[in-house]
């Protein structure tokens, strides 16, 4: 975490699990294994966590090479996120080898999914600024956060201020090439930040703003965002307190390949987002506490086939989701105990999909106990009914033993479920595409080991995985002649070897410090398998097989410097290696920023057919008081 303070930084969190590289090192820093993971019951330490979980802090996200939450989870190992383009235009993020429907988002623990389709996930209004820190889940999360975290859940922690102040970030960038069929103009984007943060007797409140636009770096990849957040929380005593957040983001982007290349290369797409939420905190007894909660999301989504021609070829979407939950936890003799209901309700009106709605009820039960020595047991299931597929139970268990004050074995066992999104199931979109009514929801189960290792220097990781998936979704064809459309197959077998470490570096007392990053995975998967059927596959191609990443910081006085490597090779796509850095320098009250994304401006495409930009040069000043 980072406060603005005076006009100079004070940096929080001192290490990186996730294997990437962060910022210098403070004094006062509260040391990484300290922080809280955000759980909507049970409350541990990151050190505590029996789960394979990485984390993005406030100190690495302002030390990278990154302009948006999408460029930012590109850096961690396990996480596949396939841009559409850049400037957090559009993305589909997975995790180990899931594909984009797969994972779940969630802000500050709060669902933010997308019934209509798992593409717009990622349309957040959240600016970077905003961020605290990003905490990634390896694996079906249904014990903790419910349906959709199949293979794993990403959870957007926003800052809480302690100190009124402001902030100000400006940055603009360009690939130094031109638009020959725009009076060739330079391709460039642009992009400024405001913050301001207020402290008192009622509460911390804070509010972001941000603006970024450009003309793209290819033929109609000119992009618009607007985004305004703002997070709240009123105390009403000692122990108990109103939480309040809301936002908004409109995101315009020219769509050149985007779904249906080559026809598209004059499509366009705006995709709008609007969140709220409202909760309460109490603790009733000093053993019982307990949080109730509300949430909406709106999501509209208007792709315009011909940008220039709204009267043909047009799809709009409307899609609402309201969430109630209470959560409650009971500390006893023997140990923790988390209970919970939720209560979600989605519609969508769209013209190529069709009106629907439907419901989701949920109810959560976990124990936790460190009564036994040396282990650490979580253990609890998922009670999900469905409007559409009914009951079912979600069960999971993780173990954590002590070896010595640095080793740890740990051990995962869970079960998660994907309900298909609207489009799956009734798109209409011909001849592009169609949906399936037929589909059914898909499930896992997942059993993981592993070894941990901390010390003051280092901290590390080593784990395998095992996923036995039942009627995996895909979108499949027989011939280029046809629609795509989504069949269940009947198992997606993947295994998987992770890895990562950080290791800090000191020059005695000096203010001189280097912190390296290496992160590795390595995925298996099999499919029964819709190319043994003879069907052409939509995604099935994209998954993963290695990935590494690894990122180097220094900072000495006021200079400071970073590098941030990623090598990813897919399943039937060219493997390709891309290399950013970062070089800032502080001039009180300022820092300003110089970055280079693609160093070696290789040429790789992500997903569809959207070649991605080459090298691109960024500069960029922030201010804080």
């Amino acid at each position: 975490m980072i406060r603005y303070f005076k006009g100079t930084y004070v940096i929080l969190g001192a290490l990186l699990w996730s294997g990437s590289a962060i910022a210098q090192e403070d004094t006062r820093a509260i040391p990484l294994r300290e922080v809280i993971i955000t759980e909507n019951r049970m409350q541990l330490p990151f050190a505590k966590q029996n789960r394979n979980i990485q984390i993005i802090d406030r100190a690495q996200i302002d030390a990278m090479p990154a302009r948006s939450i999408n460029e930012l989870l590109s850096h961690i190992s396990g996480v596949d996120l396939r841009q559409r383009g850049p400037f957090g235009s559009q993305a589909d993020v997975s995790v180990d080898g899931g594909s984009f429907e797969q994972t779940l988002i969630l802000v500050n623990g709060i669902k933010v999914l997308d019934a209509q389709t798992g593409h717009n996930t990622l349309n957040l209004p959240i600016p970077t600024d905003a961020i605290e820190r990003i905490e990634i889940i390896r694996g079906p999360a249904a014990r903790i956060y419910g349906i959709n975290s199949l293979t794993g859940a990403i959870n957007i922690v926003t800052k809480k201020p302690d100190d009124s102040g402001w902030s100000a970030h400006a940055y603009t960038g360009s690939g130094f090439k031109r638009d020959t069929a725009n009076n060739d103009a330079l391709f460039n984007g642009r992009g400024i930040q405001l913050g301001a943060t207020m402290v008192g007797n009622a509460g911390h409140h804070s509010l972001y703003g941000s603006h970024e636009s450009g003309n793209g770096y290819r033929y109609n990849t000119a992009f618009r965002n607007n985004k305004v957040f703002y997070q709240g929380e009123i105390p009403t005593n000692r122990t108990d307190a109103l939480s309040l957040m809301g936002g908004y983001v409109s995101n315009g982007f020219g769509a050149n390949g985007f779904y249906a290349a080559p026809g598209d290369k004059e499509s366009r797409e705006v995709v709008q987002t609007v969140l709220a939420a409202i909760g309460y905190r109490s603790r009733l007894t000093d053993r019982l506490s307990l949080s109730p909660r509300v949430s909406y999301r709106y999501g509209y989504d208007d792709y315009r086939y011909f940008r220039h021609d709204l009267s043909r070829a047009r799809s709009q979407h409307h899609g609402h989701a309201i969430n109630a939950e209470v959560n409650a936890t009971l500390t006893t003799r023997a140990g923790d105990i988390g209970m919970g209901v939720e209560m979600r309700n989605e519609i969508i009106r769209s013209s190529n999909i069709g009106n629907h709605n439907r419901d989701n009820y949920g109810l959560y039960a976990e124990f936790k106990t460190e009564k036994i020595a040396r282990l650490l047991l979580n253990a609890g299931a998922y009670v999900n009914y469905n409007s559409d597929y009914g009951w079912q139970l979600f069960p999971g268990i993780d173990l954590g033993y002590q070896l010595s004050e640095r080793w740890k074995l740990v051990a995962h066992t869970g079960m998660g479920q994907r309900i298909p999104s609207f489009t799956d199931l009734y798109l209409d979109q011909r001849p592009g595409n169609i949906g399936n009514p037929q589909l059914q929801s898909e499930s896992s189960w997942h059993a993981e080991g592993g070894i941990k290792y901390a010390d003051n220097h280092t901290i590390a990781h080593v784990g395998y995985f095992y996923r036995n998936m039942g009627n995996f979704i895909d979108w499949v064809r027989l011939s280029l002649d046809e629609p795509w459309q989504p069949h269940n197959f009947q198992r997606n077998r993947t295994q998987g070897l992770t890895f990562s470490g950080n290791y800090r570096l000191f020059r005695g007392q000096s203010n001189a410090t280097w912190m390296v990053g290496l992160g590795y995975t390595w995925l298996a998967p099999q499919f029964d398998d819709s190319h043994n059927a003879g069907f052409l596959s939509k995604y099935v191609i994209e998954s993963l097989r290695h990935q590494a990443t690894t990122n180097i910081h220094f900072s000495s006085g006021r200079l400071s410097a970073s590098v941030a490597a990623r090598f990813n090779e897919r399943i039937s796509y060219k493997s390709y290696f891309l290399g950013d850095a970062r070089v800032g320098y502080q001039l009180n009250p300022l820092d300003v920023y110089v970055d280079i994304q693609n160093i070696f401006d290789a040429t790789y495409i992500e997903a569809a057919a959207v070649p991605m930009p080459g090298r691109w040069f960024s500069l960029g000043v922030k201010y804080g008081l």
